[in-house]
């Protein structure tokens, strides 16, 4: 396969973003970096590179800064094989409620969980359109879906719904390029970005509302975000594929 996946958020050393990336690189993607942490980056694409022997690259950037968005991601493209794929993952979690919430919390979890899908996907689907196949993956999550009832609170929620709504209008505008563009909206999975370790309280709290007797794991993610990037998922597109153990439906 020469064709390359960009992963963003991917450092985190309990994070979806890396499952994502080391999935991908399994099956055989070459993998670009997109992270606000320049030495985790490296370090993940120095990993991947020696577990699965496929290209690599790492770029440093703040997704909220479309300047430096578009920036890493020329550097990206000059070094790996065509961008093919995209997984938005980068985000940030606020757990600040609603009565107490500053005008600046509330452009932070904007810009960078919703701005930020945006800049990133602007600039890699002008290269995709170009070659006339792409895939594009989004992380919403269950609080866009049931207006919060999760760690993070409302302008999170607001985000994350805003990234639905965008999956479906790109669907639609990318569709005639080839391009397919779905989302995945997980429940409670088990990442810093749910606030920090889970206690054995909080995680039998969590799975008491769920279909299923256990709290998610980044490679639940990972796989459904690597699957709707597949060939077999050709026909899929503007879809949000909950990953959830059953809590929305719930």
């Amino acid at each position: 396969m020469n064709r390359s996946a960009v992963v963003t958020g991917a450092a985190s050393p309990r994070g979806i973003g890396r499952a994502t990336a080391l999935l991908l690189a399994e099956r055989g993607w070459s993998i670009g970096i997109i992270d606000i942490d320049a030495d985790g980056g490296r370090a993940l694409a120095a990993e991947i590179a020696e577990k699965h022997n496929v290209r690599t690259y790492a770029v440093a950037a703040d997704v909220s800064n479309e300047e430096d968005v578009r920036t890493a991601i020329d550097e990206l493209e000059a070094a790996l094989p065509p961008l093919a794929a995209l997984a938005n993952i980068a985000g940030v979690s606020s757990p600040v409620p609603y009565l107490e919430l500053t005008p600046d919390e509330w452009h932070r979890v904007i810009d960078i969980n919703l701005n930020g899908v945006h800049y990133v996907t602007r600039r890699v689907a002008e290269s995709m359109v170009r070659h006339g196949y792409g895939r594009i993956v989004s992380v919403s999550s269950t609080s866009a879906q049931r207006g919060g009832g999760t760690y993070s609170k409302t302008p999170y929620s607001v985000a994350k719904a805003g990234v639905i709504g965008l999956t479906r209008a790109l669907a639609r505008e990318l569709g005639p390029y080839g391009i397919t563009v779905n989302a995945v909206a997980p429940g409670p999975i088990d990442t810093d970005i749910m606030g920090g370790p889970l206690t054995p309280e909080r995680r039998a709290a969590l799975v008491d509302d769920l279909l299923v007797n256990r709290v998610g794991e980044p490679y639940d993610v990972a796989s459904a975000i690597a699957f709707l990037m597949s060939e077999e998922s050709g026909y899929i597109s503007g879809h949000t594929l909950n990953v959830d153990g059953g809590l929305y439906m719930h």
